[in-house]
């Protein structure tokens, strides 16, 4: 049982910080996906 618990814990304590890695790595689509030739919204 403390097996469990202690893989329980690992795996939240992992998806967390992939949630906040993964979100401090990606960019708005507007700075993505420009380049001089583009033009987003108006």
């Amino acid at each position: 049982m403390k097996t469990f618990l202690i893989a329980c814990v690992a795996a939240v304590v992992l998806a967390i910080v992939g949630s906040v890695l993964l979100n401090s790595i990606q960019e708005p689509v507007d700075k993505a996906f420009t380049t001089s030739g583009v033009r987003l919204g108006t």
